[in-house]
Parts: structure tokens; C-alpha cells; sequence
């Protein structure tokens, strides 16, 4: 038994519960890797497996950088924390992320940024444009909140959700930032990388002034299938089309660090 794995059975997680912590300390290490995180701002959950209402979410204070899978917060969704920490928690980061996880319970994990792109295309009237290959991943399925504040209200959470609706897995929040829902970490920092790049692709665009080369609505519904289908990416033999993608984002973190392993 590893180090990790001993410190764990000695805390009561199980081995399930750890492979999701070190999946999601792995992506807020990617976060900020790519240049995705806000200072200590923004956040990023992951259900906690085999609960009722319990998710895992970042220790407010802590760079992205710096996270491990040890040094993450569990809490329920009333905000009480699971577990002894030196830790509280983002308040804005519990309203949003309690709201999903109480209502999506397909959402594994939940991630949320403010990125330049990524607030600039929220605070535009037109939103998202099926402009480039990222942006028609998202066709027809992502939805807009409107701003109402900093999210410490949790009678926004009502609203939000209600926004969101039942499915959809791309959340913009206007004049505020982007949000992704995964059936799994991978999924769900997939879902915003691609996201992210597609917003900074539609403004180099609407920033050279040139018209856009349209694409067809029959099209634009293919390509989200396609990448609805993971037919491109799924690894022989493996369920998750994720999986392949994700263990070569892994490979970046995998150099050396002067800060903790993220497994750690």
C-alpha cells in the first residue's frame, strides 16, 4: 500500500473517494497550468462516490497550483464540513456548487472559471457563436444565467438551476464567467478546456473584423454529436472516451515540481 493510499484508509476514504480526490486535485493543477485560474477565485467540485450530498471542493486560500488530493475540502449541501480541515470554503464557490450537485446528480464533478475569454463572451448580448470546431461542441446545449450579484445569495441557486436545466452540460454565466458539468472529473475540465478555447477563438475573430464563414445548422448538429459520441477519442476496449485525452493531460503534471505531487 502507498503512503497516500495508508493516510487515506487511515481518514476513512475509500478507494474510490481517492481516485477522484487525485483526479481532482490533477485538474485544478491543469487549471492553472493553462492559465485558467483567478488567483485563489473560481472552484471546482467533485461528488464524493458512494454519498448522499457530499462533494469535494478547493480550500479557500490555496493557489491552484498547489492542491492535492489530501488537502481538499468535503462538505454536504448545506455547507457543513465533513471531515476536520485548517480549511473553510469559498462562499460564492458553495453556492454555486451546492446548487448543481443537489440538482444534476449526473454531474460527478463541476467546474467553474474566470478566464479573459471566458467573462469577455458572458458579457457579450450574443454569447457563445458556432463560430469554430470548439464553439459547435456546445450547439444547442449550453445555457445562460444572468448576473445577479456575487453568487452569495442562495436564493440564486433556484434560479441557476432552473437555467441550467436537466441535461445540458455548458453554463454561461453572464457578465461572470463559464461553467462545465462531467459525468466524470475528465469530462467536465474537457468540456471547459474546450470551452475556454472556443471563446478566445470568437474574439481573435470578432477582433480581425472579418466576417465569419458560416456553417450550416445541419452541420453545426453533426459535429456536437460527433463529439457527444467520443467515437473519435475512445481509447479499444474502454467505455470512457475521455479516458485517452485525460491521461495525456496527466503527462503535464508529471514534471518536476517544487511544491507537493497532487496524488499527495
Amino acid at each position: 500500500m502507498s503512503t497516500a493510499d495508508s493516510q487515506g484508509a487511515k481518514m476513512g476514504i475509500t478507494a474510490a473517494e481517492r481516485t477522484v480526490r487525485e483526479d481532482l486535485a490533477a485538474a485544478y493543477r491543469l487549471v492553472a497550468h493553462f492559465g485558467l485560474d483567478d488567483g485563489i477565485y473560481t472552484h471546482i467540485s467533485a461528488r464524493v462516490p458512494g454519498t448522499d450530498g457530499q462533494f469535494l471542493i478547493n480550500p479557500f486560500g490555496m493557489l491552484f497550483r498547489d492542491i492535492t488530493a489530501s488537502s481538499l475540502v468535503k462538505i454536504d449541501l448545506e455547507g457543513r464540513v465533513i471531515e476536520p480541515t485548517d480549511h473553510d470554503v469559498n462562499p460564492a464557490g458553495f453556492t454555486i456548487h451546492s446548487a448543481v450537485h443537489a440538482a444534476r446528480h449526473d454531474a460527478a464533478c463541476v467546474v467553474h472559471t474566470h478566464t479573459v475569454a471566458g467573462v469577455a463572451v458572458s458579457s457579450l448580448a450574443c454569447g457563445l457563436q458556432p463560430c469554430n470546431q470548439w464553439a459547435l461542441q456546445f450547439h444547442d446545449r449550453v445555457a445562460y444565467h444572468d448576473f445577479e450579484g456575487i453568487a452569495l445569495d442562495h436564493a440564486e441557486r433556484e434560479r441557476l438551476v432552473a437555467d441550467l436545466g436537466p441535461s445540458l452540460r455548458a453554463l454561461v454565466l453572464r457578465n461572470h464567467g463559464l461553467v462545465t458539468l462531467g459525468r466524470s472529473v475528465a469530462e467536465a475540465f474537457i468540456l471547459m478546456h474546450n470551452l475556454e478555447r472556443a471563446c478566445r477563438v470568437q474574439l481573435a475573430i470578432q477582433a480581425s473584423g472579418q466576417a465569419v464563414h458560416p456553417v450550416s445548422p445541419e452541420v453545426a448538429e453533426l459535429t456536437a454529436r460527433q463529439y457527444e459520441s467520443g467515437d473519435t477519442n475512445r481509447l479499444p476496449g474502454h467505455a470512457d472516451p475521455h479516458a485517452r485525452e485525460w491521461r495525456s493531460l496527466l503527462k503535464r503534471l508529471e514534471a518536476p515540481q517544487a511544491t507537493p505531487h497532487w496524488r499527495a
